[in-house]
This record gives structure tokens, sequence and C-alpha cells, in this order.
């Protein structure tokens, strides 16, 4: 597959008919079918939003892409999507960095589920979407923990009850990653609640596709 270096990454532009690569739109496009098809058997996305796959799933996630920080050594961010599901955001990160859709060196993803058939879903959409990931078929608090740059969540957990199961990923020698964590209207009252046990550095940034929507941008993440 050939590949699209591009100096930046506009997420509003995959709403638009040609704002994205030829690749990059292929893929999200075998993306959706195969969601569409496995919908059927497997609960992967609520029923509702499956008439607007492209916004509240595609989108959604890729707003992400322009807030996870190059690194100075040149080598691909490490990407942590804890709880994955149907792959969002995290399997849509990889999407864009296979096709080109982000600055090289793109993006080293790992998806992290805890349900079976819900990995097999994800093996077998980055395989028709030609991107690299790394499945781990685990719950992310039981995972052994290795060096992340980024860690991303949608919709998998409040953020209190996140950070503790992120803990053995927060609490390395090299300091915590990133977080960036799709919220929805409930977002302050979590952020209230896990001040009370963790001390953090907090960037809200409104969502491009939830009028109640943010993203958190979470740094310097510290217990106490």
């Amino acid at each position: 597959m050939s590949r699209r270096h591009t100096a930046a990454f506009d997420p509003l532009a995959l709403g638009r008919v040609g704002g994205v690569s030829r690749e990059t739109r292929q893929a999200l496009e075998a993306y959706e079918t195969l969601l569409l098809k496995w919908q059927k058997a497997v609960n992967l996305v609520g029923s509702a939003t499956l008439d607007d796959v492209w916004n509240r799933h595609f989108i959604d996630s890729a707003q992400l892409a322009p807030l996870i920080p190059r690194r100075g050594d040149g080598k691909a961010p490490v990407v942590l999507d804890a709880g994955s599901g149907a792959g969002f955001p995290g399997l849509v990160l990889a999407i864009l960095s296979a096709t080109g859709a982000v600055p090289e060196p793109g993006f080293d993803v790992h998806l992290v589920e805890s349900n079976a058939r819900k990995c097999a879903f994800l093996r077998e959409a980055a395989r028709v979407t030609n991107s690299a990931v790394t499945v781990h078929h685990r719950r992310v608090e039981a995972l052994a923990p290795f060096p992340v740059d980024v860690v991303t969540a949608r919709g998998f957990a409040p953020l209190p009850r996140l950070l503790d199961l992120l803990r053995g990923f927060l609490e390395t020698p090299a300091g915590p990653p990133m977080g960036l964590f799709l919220k929805g209207r409930r977002a302050q009252r979590e952020l209230t609640e896990a001040r009370k046990h963790w001390k953090m550095r907090v960037q809200t940034i409104a969502s491009v596709t939830d009028p109640d929507g943010v993203v958190l941008r979470i740094e310097d993440i510290v217990r106490g």
C-alpha cells in the first residue's frame, strides 16, 4: 500500500468527500462494513449510532490524532487504548497511521480488551484495514505495564475508576504517560472526584462531534 504523507491532520476533513486520502477512506469504509456485519452477532456499538458511524465513531476517534505528541527520538509514539471494544478510538488511530493520514512515524497502537469476541473482531478489522496493531486479550489492570506515551479511552470507565485501573502504567520510573480521554457531560464531575486521589494537569478540549462532549488531555498524573 502506498503512503500519503501530510504535514497535519484535520479530523473534520473525514466528514467531507475527498477530505482524506483514497487509502484512508477505503480502509475506514472496510472497517464500517465489517462493523455492520459483526454487529448482528456481537454487540459492538450502540444500535442508535449505526446510522451515523462516521461522525459518532470515526471522526470522534480521529480528533485525538493531532493531540498525540511527537517523540524526541523520532520513533512512533506508543498508544495504549484501554477497553477498546469495537476499536474506538484506538483502531481508528492505527488506520490513520497505516494510511499516512498522520505524519511519519505514525503511531504504535496497543488495543486492550477483555472480551474474546471483541478481540476477534479487532484482529479481523486490523487485517481488513491493513493496520498494524497489538491486541491484548485481558483486563487492562491485569496487563503487565510497559512503556507507553499516551493512554486513550472512550466510554470505558468514569475517570476515577479509569485512573485506578491504569495505575500500573501511570506509576513508572519514566513518569506517567499523557491521557487522552473522550468524555461526555459528566466530565467535570468525574474530574472533581478524581482529584480527591490524583494530582494532574488537565486541558479540557471541546469535542468536534458532541456539543456535550470533551476531550480530557491529562498530564503529570500522580497518585496523592
